[in-house]
């Protein structure tokens, strides 16, 4: 989730994309499952003891209770490797992309996940705005209607990407170290053993893959059981991500996008293009500018962008997105990402229809 609080871009082979923060690389198993450090060696490290005094102090914990928590994360070094940009030159290409998450099987399974929690649904619709096919979508492609929710120990990755997090590339260890805070206070609030959460390989968890700062800033007990679980409570992950949508600007009633011809003349494209996928022009002003839309966006009332998918070597695909699809990139900052989610959650829909 998260939100960003969540979203982290992996490498693809065929392009830099990743489903929220999490899952698109998958490690050998032996590195989800073996640590490379000694127990204990995090809570010595001066550095960690001073992030664990301004938690400790900063959230009212026991500081005794952080470092015990600490002292049992261990470098994780398949996280550092994972977190590393794609080789220069990789190549976009929307259409691979889509047929990974759009699919025979993910759709079928998608299609009983709906089924299964229809009520659940619904229900997250009329609070929240957020109809079904988007929320599937998600679930769907994030971990496979929950089949893949990450091996590695959410300790420790978040530690590791915290206190060393791999040089040759921007620098995110304070987001890292935020996350690390979030997920301590969010372990010692549902009183569980922070050694025992397992998430993706950034600290992603459950079928959502919400980070821990979106877990506690707007995961919801949906079936109001006491618990928030996205792990084995499909309502509370169905209105959790309904949640988050919403919270990051959803619009009740609103398409996510409109067909659209792009602008033979350069220049104009080009000035269309470059807010990239934030809605910035009224369906008049892409019209003056020679995009062709269809009527549905032609009526549209709010700010659209011109998003462009590569297809590697092929023509690109376009589509004007609207405050709703600029909603699902909050959830992974990325376009491929937000238009498999919507494809794979029509197709379900197609499907489930007589």
């Amino acid at each position: 989730m998260t939100s960003i609080a969540c979203r982290l871009l992996l490498a693809l082979s065929l392009a830099a994309l990743l489903p929220h923060d999490a899952l698109a690389r998958k490690p050998k198993p032996r590195d989800a499952g073996h640590a490379e450090s000694p127990a204990g060696a995090y809570a010595t490290r001066p550095e960690v003891r001073d992030f664990a005094a301004q938690l400790a102090e900063r959230r009212q914990l026991p500081v005794e209770w952080v470092l015990a928590q600490l002292a049992q994360a261990r470098l994780q070094p398949a996280a550092q490797r994972l977190m590393m940009p794609p080789p220069a030159g990789t190549a976009k290409n929307w259409a691979a992309y889509r047929d990974r998450f759009v699919e025979p099987q993910r759709i079928t399974a998608g299609a009983r996940f709906w089924q299964d929690n229809a009520a659940w649904l619904q229900r997250a619709e009329a609070q929240y705005g957020v109809p079904p096919e988007i929320v599937v979508g998600i679930v769907g492609v994030e971990t496979f209607y929950g089949r893949v929710t990450g091996n590695f120990r959410v300790l420790d990755v978040l530690s590791t990407l915290a206190f060393d997090f791999p040089s040759g590339r921007s620098d995110r260890s304070a987001f890292f170290r935020d996350e690390l805070e979030e997920f301590l206070l969010l372990s010692r609030r549902e009183g569980v053993d922070p050694a025992a959460a397992k998430g993706s390989f950034a600290g992603a968890m459950g079928l959502p893959q919400f980070m821990p700062g979106s877990i506690n800033r707007y995961a919801v007990d949906f079936d109001e059981d006491g618990h928030i679980d996205l792990n084995g409570s499909a309502a509370d992950v169905v209105g959790s991500v309904a949640r988050y949508l919403a919270a990051h600007g959803w619009q009740r009633g609103m398409a996510a996008t409109y067909a659209v011809a792009p602008p033979v003349d350069t220049r104009a494209r080009a000035t269309l293009l470059q807010p990239d996928i934030l809605p910035s022009f009224s369906a008049e002003q892409m019209a003056a500018l020679g995009a062709e839309l269809d009527a549905a966006g032609r009526a549209h009332v709010g700010p659209l962008a011109l998003v462009e998918l590569q297809n590697g070597n092929a023509a690109p695909s376009f589509v004007a997105g609207t405050q709703n699809f600029y909603a699902v990139t909050r959830y992974n900052q990325s376009s491929y990402y937000a238009m498999a989610v919507i494809t794979l959650g029509e197709s379900v829909k197609r499907q489930r229809e007589p």
